[in-house]
């Protein structure tokens, strides 16, 4: 693992943090519509999950419960 690796998935883990934020803010918008488009919400909420799987996958990736 380079050196620069850690620094490469930091950046990533705040791209996918600040989709993750977008996505639920859509939905929050989506929400409060009066004509409730709900494919779209059902499709926004498992992106946002699986948004959330990959941020804890890298998390866990730059901070391992076992030591190397």
């Amino acid at each position: 693992m380079s050196d620069s690796y850690p620094t490469q998935l930091l950046a990533r883990l705040d791209e996918l943090a600040s989709e993750h934020r977008e996505i639920d803010r859509l939905i929050e918008q989506l929400i409060e519509q009066p004509v409730l488009d709900q494919l779209r919400v059902r499709r926004l909420k498992k992106r946002k999950l699986l948004l959330k799987d990959q941020i804890a996958l890298m998390r866990r990736e730059l901070d391992p419960d076992v030591p190397a």
